[in-house]
């Protein structure tokens, strides 16, 4: 089975894992994946659900920038669809937090990650 090119329509749970990771689309959102859980203080400190909710902002974020390209460039797009992707993008990144979290760097807690690797 061949990895997707672009961005699926449909949010799954492993959307970002099935993108051709030898794409530039594939790198950016894995590169934003990683920057949200790193802002968020770190994968080992996050829920299931705030994982969960990561993958999801980074999708519609993804979709949102799709409609905006598609805008810039004289293609008719639903603005009403458009402006709920916003808002949908904000309750999401208001549920996660908009600030960092400082990650805990004592020494037992750096060992504590490197043995879960």
């Amino acid at each position: 089975m061949s990895k997707c090119q672009t961005i699926p329509p449909k949010y799954t749970h492993d959307w970002l894992d099935k993108l051709d990771k030898r794409t530039g689309v594939a790198k950016a959102l894995t590169e934003r994946h990683n920057a949200l859980i790193s802002d968020l203080g770190g994968l080992q400190g996050l829920s299931y659900q705030r994982a969960s909710l990561c993958r999801r902002a980074i999708h519609m974020e993804a979709l949102i920038e799709q409609q905006e390209a598609a805008l810039a460039n004289g293609a008719e797009v639903d603005t009403g669809k458009l402006t709920q992707s916003i808002n949908s993008l904000i309750g999401l990144y208001k549920t996660l937090g908009l600030d960092r979290v400082a990650r805990d760097t004592t020494l037992q807690a750096v060992i504590q990650r490197s043995k879960a690797k």
